[in-house]
């Protein structure tokens, strides 16, 4: 399995809601801040996306595709002088137009999904990633159309297991957006996602998830992907924004965190398969990354570390409303 496979199964999505609503002319809606990814497509016409925190309004045209990471508050406007409306009172007039069986003409479509994840270290993925991913290049919206074009129907015309069916297709948007981000070059940045698009330090990022028990040092990552010592430690760390050792350690912990809440495996077994000679060693480094030791977490009804969990009001609240996902 490839790293953004393992790391988006470690952190188990699971589309909340997924659906479409349409934008009045004369409305400028307000979304606060969310846990978890939101991911949306431009359907139809167009509107203004603007993110707390980025300092340009991000003009969204009809084929456009966009994932909102980091749970910041946004808004979507047709005019930017409009004053936001929060979006539980926008709800009466968008949930009037979403069950449509055709879009009108000139009307603004949306469509997408929300996802939150039951992993407890969302943060590996989401805090790699820009405040917006944007699709809006000609051949990567092709290379989304036909999940765009399968949702579309969907929507329009619901059969049996069409919420299911949208729901998938939503996620597969989710990912695809995130290969297409993978493969643009004018988006590269620092953080783990963006290593994955650099061919050398992709390499060392797949050898230590493919064999995270082996006793890697830096030297054997450094031979593994052609390059001296120094040059690879300072790379990795330029890139990645923690050394190949911390990066090693903390994804040994977060397979440990998994397992110890998933599986039978007891904590020597667990220990041992992830390098580590002896209990009392994965148990220090384990409260180092996770701050709680191993005993503790396996405890815990709810995972120490998790960034994104939901309260039930929340819960409620995202699955009630298909645009707040």
């Amino acid at each position: 399995m490839d790293p953004l496979s393992e790391v988006l199964a470690l952190l188990k999505p699971q589309s909340l809601s997924s659906g479409g609503f349409m934008v009045p002319d004369d409305m400028a809606i307000y979304f606060p801040r969310h846990q978890g990814i939101k991911c949306y497509a431009m359907l139809a016409g167009q509107c203004w996306l603007v993110v707390e925190g980025v300092p340009e309004p991000v003009r969204l045209e009809a084929g456009d595709c966009f994932v909102l990471p980091r749970g910041l508050p946004f808004r979507l406007a047709t005019d930017l002088s409009l004053e936001p409306v929060h979006y539980t009172l926008a709800w009466d007039r968008l949930s009037k137009t979403a069950g449509l069986p055709e879009i009108p003409e000139g009307v603004r479509h949306m469509a997408g999904g929300f996802f939150g994840f039951s992993g407890g270290h969302a943060e590996l993925l989401l805090n790699s990633l820009p405040p917006i991913v944007h699709i809006r290049r000609e051949s990567d919206r092709a290379a989304m159309r036909w999940s765009l074009e399968r949702l579309r129907e969907e929507l329009r015309d619901p059969q049996p297991g069409g919420s299911l069916i949208a729901q998938q297709l939503a996620y597969m948007m989710l990912i695809q957006a995130l290969r297409l981000h993978l493969a643009d070059a004018t988006a590269a940045g620092r953080g783990w996602l963006s290593a994955l698009s650099d061919k050398h330090m992709s390499l060392a990022i797949t050898s230590m998830h493919s064999d995270p028990g082996y006793r890697w040092t830096l030297q054997s990552l450094a031979g593994r992907v052609g390059m001296s010592r120094s040059v690879f430690a300072l790379r990795f760390r330029e890139t990645v924004g923690a050394t190949p050792m911390e990066y090693l350690t903390r994804w040994r912990m977060l397979l440990a965190a998994d397992r110890l809440k998933n599986s039978g495996d007891g904590l020597s077994a667990i220990a041992q398969s992830l390098g580590y000679k002896s209990e009392s060693a994965f148990g220090k480094a384990f409260r180092r990354v996770i701050g709680h030791s191993p005993r503790q977490y396996t405890r815990s009804t709810v995972p120490f570390a998790m960034s994104v969990a939901h309260t039930a009001e929340g819960r409620e609240r995202d699955q009630e409303l298909v645009v707040a996902g």
